[in-house]
């Protein structure tokens, strides 16, 4: 069964940083392009960041230059550094995987078929 699962969420103040992991089961990581997303009650699921098989990421306008998207194939993981949050960051983190696309050169955030249950990313004082 393939599965995946993110960690590092939590409790922080605007300005601060948090780093977000996703680890896989059932498959490894290394040779998917693997997306970020996060989602607020009541609205649409958001694609914050995406990563290649070849490690070549892509951010949507809201986080670029705050968050960076990184694999560390000898941990099997992708993480998703976020700095100088802002309480408008504050959501449910998903990460997601595209397994039918193996070592794809692009990210397709609508082609991610595997994902995490997600993780809370809370940005208040």
């Amino acid at each position: 069964q393939l599965q995946l699962v993110e960690s590092g969420g939590g409790l922080v103040q605007p300005g601060g940083s948090l780093r977000l992991s996703c680890a896989a089961s059932g498959f490894t990581l290394d040779y998917y392009a693997v997306a970020w997303f996060r989602q607020v009650p009541g609205k649409e699921r958001e694609g914050v960041s995406c990563i290649t098989s070849g490690g070549n990421g892509n951010y949507a306008d809201s986080v670029k230059g705050r968050f960076t998207i990184s694999r560390d194939n000898a941990k099997k993981t992708v993480s998703l550094q976020m700095n100088s949050l802002k309480p408008e960051d504050t959501a449910v983190y998903y990460c997601a995987a595209d397994t039918t696309a193996w070592r794809g050169r692009y990210c397709n955030y609508s082609g991610m078929n595997v994902w995490g249950k997600g993780t809370l990313v809370t940005v208040s004082l």
